[in-house]
Parts: C-alpha cells; structure tokens; sequence
C-alpha cells in the first residue's frame, strides 16, 4: 500500500475513463445473472457507449520541434502550428516516435520487477560486466555471463543474510526496485546487505484451488516487531574488495538512529560519492546523505524533520549542471517548497518560499538562471498553476490564471507554453501561452454537443466543513442523465481515504458523467485533511489517527447534503479497495447513522496487521499508541454494524493478508452481525467484481426501503 501524493496532470482525465468505460463496456456481457435483471441495468447499458463518445475534449499534447514551432495531432490528422504566423498547416504523420518532454507532473514507472521485489541482474554502465542476484548472494561477470566470481559468499537462507536484493517492504513501501548500483564509471558497485533474522515469517497459503496446496514464507515485519537490519557496501572491481558505508554513523540500529532505514540509493553524477535517503523508525526526521565509497565514511547534505508528523519519504533532489548544486524539496515551513544547495550541504537560498505547495518542476533554464514549475496557488488547491521563479528564489510570478487546473508544455526557449486548461464543471481547451501568462492564441477547445444532447450533467463542486469544524473541505457530485430534483435518490461513495493520496478524492480535471450514475445514483466523491496539496499542518490531524480523522471528516461531508432534497439520507453506500476497503467498512462501522451499505475489498482491517514502515510512518508504533491502533481497528466496531455489508479478500494477498479478513469475520461473528463474503480464490491484493457489487448497492439502496431507523 504505497502512498501517493501525485495529483494527475493529464492532459485530459478523458482519455483514461474512456479506457476504464471500455472495460466496463466488456464487462457488461458477463455481468451476474441477477444484474441483468434489476432496476437501471438497462439504463446503464443504453448510456455507457454514449457517454465514452459524449465529448471530443479540446486538450492538444504537442511536441515542440523548435522555439518557433510544434506539432500536434487532432482528428486523426497531424499538424504544424507556426508560432510566428499564428497559424497550423496539416503535415504527413511522422514516422518516429513524439516526445512530450517538458510536460509538467511526474510519471510512475512501467514495467520492471513484481510488486515489493528487485531486478536480478543488470548491465554495467560501459556494457562490459553484469551484477546478478542469486540464492541470497551477489555475482559479478562478463556482459555475456562468462567469468563469474562472487562478490558475497555468506548469503544464507539458514542465516537469514541476503545480499543484492531488499527485504519485501523496502519494495513495497520505499520503491526499492533494485538493490545493487553501478557507478558512472563502471568501477564500483553498490549494494543492499540485509539481516532478517529477528523478523517475524508470514506464512501464506497458495494454490488453493489446485489438489495440492503450497506456502509462501515471507520476512514480513508488522508494527512494533523488529524490523531488517539493512547495510550498504560498495564492491571495487580492480581491488576485488567490498567497503562498509557507515550508514548510522557509528550509532546502533535503534528507533531513533537516522539510519534505521536506508533508501533511494545513488551515485553522484561524478561518481565519487554514494547517495541516499535515510531516517530514523519514526520517520519524522529524513537526511540526504553522502559517502565515501572507498572510506565509507558519510556525511549530511540536508537534515529535514516535522516533529508533529511525518516526513515526505522521497523528496524531489536534482542535480544541476557541473554537478556542484542541486534542488531539494522539502516541506520544512508546512508547505512544499524547492531549495538549493551546493555539494557541501550548504544551503544557498530558497528557491521558493511560499504558503502554498508546490507540485513538480517543469524545467531548470541554467542559462537564465530560471526554475519552472507546477503549484497550488489557483482558485483552490488543486487548480496547478505554472510559476517562474529565478534560481536565486527572486522574481517568483505565477503565469496562468488561477481560474482553471493547467497542464503545460514549454517551448525550447522558454519564451512561449502550450496550456492545456480545464476545470471540473468546464471542457479542456488548448491555448499558446507567451512567457508573460498572456494569451496569443486559442489553439482547441471541447466539442459538448452530443454530451448536451444526450442531457448529461456538469459534475457540482461542494465544500464543507471538516470534523474540527473550521478546515474547508471540496466534495463532487455526479448525476444520472435522467436526474430530477423532485424525486430522492441513492448516494453511492468511491473512497480510498489513505494519507495523502489522491484517489477518488476531489479534483479539477473535467470528466463526462460517470456511467455508474445510471443505474439511478449520485454518486459521491470526498476530501478528508488527509487529502495531498493542504499543506503539513493540516495533514498532522490525522497522525497516531489512521481511521479516525479521515472518516469523521468524510462522514461531514455526506452530512453536509442531507438537506438537499434529492439526497436520500437513508440510502447511502460505500465502496473501494485496499485503503479504500478500509475506509468504506469503517465508515459503516463507525458512522452508522451517515452510511447504510458497504462494499469492503481487501482492506487492513486492524493496523497491527500491515508492515512496520507504511503504518509506522502514520501510527508509530502499537507499544506507544495502543489507542490509536485500538480506535483504528475496525474489529472494535462490529457490534455497531446495523447497515449491509459486503466483504471481499483474495486469499493469495501478499500485501494485506488474509488475516485481516478472517479477525473481521470472526469480531462480526462473535457480535451476531449477518454479512455477505466474496472471496478471490488464489487472488492477490485485488477488489470484487463491479457488477457483483453494483448488485449487492441495487439490492440493499434500491430494492429494499430505507435501512437507517429515523
């Protein structure tokens, strides 16, 4: 369950749903039996291909091909567009791939190792020599896997020593994709050595649906239990010998040693020093951190820290040109804000300074001593507007207009961006920018014609009041085509909920209807403080809180809309998967009197039951917060189950195990609670089928009458 904090900067959220509406078009030809049959099936069906087709979004994603010029594709037709005549000219399409360079946001990583896992082997620098992973040891070769020789030798399952691959939550939690490093020249190589052994096993079934079943053993440390003991050594090919890094500084790995943990490995770009992230258990304090490979002594470059929570686990850091400076991100004044250092640790200036987060960098202009990028200084939070700033953190100016989300493409020179803007209620239109914020051209803009015509609604924005009764909170509401205010109607709630994610949250991206809507709902986003973009004051109410912050608030916003007339108070249901399946069976749980129904997929039902680094970052540990832990089990609640409950786990989940499910079943067992259970046979972490859930929300909100007493 990794945290995110990335809001999408797509140029569009359309181009995804029609993905998403297409796969529930697929669906639909399989749907459960009794589906097909019940009230809004056929509503659902009629409308879904419409609704793909409704808009033609008005969002360009171009290429610049020089400061004066870029190309971009519309109709399937391509074009030039002269940035000097103001004018586009159809071309032939080109025949290589195009780069969007440039565009603002970040990207998550395709392919590569499973979830939690490491790549094996991988290339030196200067394609001559191969590092590779096997049986808990590390092996260098030829490029072609002749002469090999070991680098480790003491790798032992018996032992619990493991060398050149990470233990299963540095993957998970801490993006830990590989566990070995080259340096640029090709002469040294970093690695992982890791000691499991005073880390408790989990033992899970597999192959449960085969004659014979097997298990899987897994180092998996809960909260509060030892974690591994992790070390970083730097191998010298010509020598043939491995240096010790002194990653705690000649401190024991205790709690509160920064240290503790030891992540986002890296070279420096000269290659003269290994990098990385390190904190302490807690992880309230983070330090970027350099060593020498050949003495393994370390030193800090940057010490961060916020008390009264957490610690962002991997800030941006970006070396400049020269490699003597470079740009951290960092959330020391409350807000994310960039500085910039130099190679002694020493702090130069900040870059920004401001009461409000920043997102992403779009570009560094060395030349103009220039820094482009993405905040959250429009309208509300999460309307990102593109800033300029000189690298000196004078002359900050905000170049778009706070009215509108943007998503921009600059231009080589930096003179001129392509600005995709859009809002939730308003189509993306496409605009050339100059680098003053003045518009010089209106480039596209969204065709709603067959969306009007087929009487789609305008997602409404609404805000409310958090449970501390001051923070300002946004909510969206969705309507079915065939809304009528005079009539009452059922509320479904997508959720996910977790710490600074940005799922089924809020947003100002423009989006047609959600087909869902047409089974006869209004369906329901909502912010909690623990939504990203708020900055870190608002985010430490939810720390030591998991499961109680986040739910009262998003309780207040249903709350909120009970006096709408087409609000069914009565008929409210919740549904998601993993932090979401969390969120939607506590939310039933500890808020009966706000939800009536619930679809809960693999959800960490107590916190003691998930990994140290994920749940300590926001519960700390069970031995100094049993409360917390106590008040955010959703087992302490299952004598107040009154609404209907649907539960789904796969039984193969590696990531929220089972067991979850079963300390669930057996609480609601033990307070004669009736519920409905699916179960994924040999699935991971996964969530119920949809229609098997749009089932379970007719039946319960639609069929039945109302299930809350007055």
């Amino acid at each position: 369950m990794k945290s995110s904090n990335t809001i999408l900067l797509a140029v569009s959220r359309v181009a995804s749903l029609i993905m998403v509406f297409a796969f529930l078009n697929a669906a639909t030809a399989v749907a459960q039996d009794r589906l097909k049959q019940m009230p809004g099936y056929d509503q659902y069906t009629r409308m879904l291909p419409q609704i793909i087709s409704s808009v033609k979004p008005g969002a360009l994603s171009v290429n610049w091909i020089d400061a004066k010029s870029f190309e971009y594709t519309r109709d399937g037709k391509w074009y030039r567009y002269d940035v000097v005549a103001r004018a586009a000219s159809e071309i032939a399409a080109p025949t290589g791939g195009v780069s969007t360079s440039g565009r603002g946001g970040r990207g998550g990583r395709a392919g590569g190792p499973e979830r939690g896992r490491q790549v094996a082997s991988m290339l030196s620098p200067d394609s001559t020599m191969k590092a590779s992973y096997r049986d808990r040891n590390l092996f260098i070769s030829s490029a072609a896997g002749g002469n090999e020789s070991a680098i480790t030798t003491d790798g032992s399952e018996k032992l619990r020593i493991k060398y050149g691959t990470a233990s299963w939550v540095y993957g998970e939690e801490l993006a830990q994709t590989t566990a070995f490093w080259w340096a640029p020249g090709s002469k040294k190589l970093a690695y992982y050595r890791f000691d499991e052994s005073q880390v408790p096993d989990f033992y899970l079934g597999l192959d449960q649906t085969k004659l014979q079943t097997k298990v899987d053993v897994e180092a998996y440390p809960k909260p509060g239990v030892p974690n591994p003991v992790v070390d970083l050594f730097v191998y010298d090919i010509a020598t043939k010998k491995s240096v010790k890094m002194d990653v705690r500084d000649g401190k024991p790995n205790e709690n509160a040693t920064v240290g503790y943990y030891v992540y986002k490995i890296g070279w420096s770009p000269d290659g003269s020093e290994i990098t990385f992230n390190r904190t302490n258990r807690r992880q309230n304090i983070l330090e970027f951190t350099a060593c020498n490979p050949d003495t393994g002594h370390c030193r800090v470059l940057v010490h961060d820290e916020w008390p009264t929570g957490w610690v962002e686990n991997n800030p941006l850091q970006r070396f400049l040109g020269g490699n003597k400076r470079f740009i951290w991100e960092s959330e020391r004044n409350g807000f994310k804000n960039y500085y910039l250092y130099d190679m002694s640790g020493k702090l130069l200036n900040a870059i920004t300074n401001n009461q409000f987060e920043a997102e992403s960098i779009v570009r560094v202009d060395e030349a103009t001593n220039t820094l482009f990028y993405m905040a959250r200084d429009g309208d509300n939070h999460m309307k990102l507007q593109l800033h300029r700033v000189g690298l000196d953190g004078k002359a900050d100016r905000r170049l778009t207009d706070p009215a509108y989300l943007h998503t921009v493409t600059l231009a080589p020179d930096g003179k001129n961006f392509v600005d995709v803007i859009q809002s939730h209620d308003q189509a993306p239109a496409t605009r050339l920018v100059d680098a003053t914020g003045k518009v010089i051209a209106e480039l596209a803009k969204s065709d709603l014609s067959k969306f009007e015509q087929l009487g789609l609604k305008m997602t409404e924005m609404f805000t409310y009041a958090a449970a501390d009764g001051k923070t300002m909170l946004h909510g969206l509401i969705s309507f079915p085509s065939t809304f009528d205010p005079t009539k009452r109607y059922p509320v479904l709630v997508p959720v996910y909920g977790g710490p600074q994610s940005a799922s089924n949250i809020s947003h100002e991206t423009f989006s047609p209807s959600l087909p869902t809507t047409e089974y006869g709902f209004i369906v329901v986003n909502l912010d909690s403080r623990a939504v990203p973009g708020m900055g870190k004051r608002v985010a430490d109410a939810i720390y030591e809180k998991l499961g109680q912050t986040e739910m009262d608030d998003m309780a207040e916003g249903i709350k909120s809309l009970w006096n709408r007339p087409y609000i069914d108070k009565a008929r409210v249901g919740i549904y998601g998967t993993s932090y979401g399946g969390y969120s939607s069976l506590m939310e039933l749980v500890r808020h009966p009197e706000v939800f009536a129904a619930a679809s809960a997929s693999s959800p960490p039902t107590d916190w003691r039951n998930y990994d140290t680094i994920y749940t300590e970052r926001y519960m700390w540990i069970p031995q100094e917060n049993k409360s917390g832990y106590d008040l955010g089990s959703t087992m302490t609640y299952a004598d107040s189950l009154k609404g209907r409950l649907m539960l789904y786990f796969g039984t193969a989940d590696n990531n929220v195990h089972p067991n979850n499910m079963m300390q669930m079943i057996q609480a609601l067992q033990k307070a004669g609670k009736s519920f409905e259970l699916q179960a994924g046979p040999d699935q991971g972490h996964s969530g119920i089928n949809n229609q098997r859930m749009m089932e379970f929300f007719i039946e319960n909100l639609v069929l039945r009458k109302s299930l809350i007493a007055s």
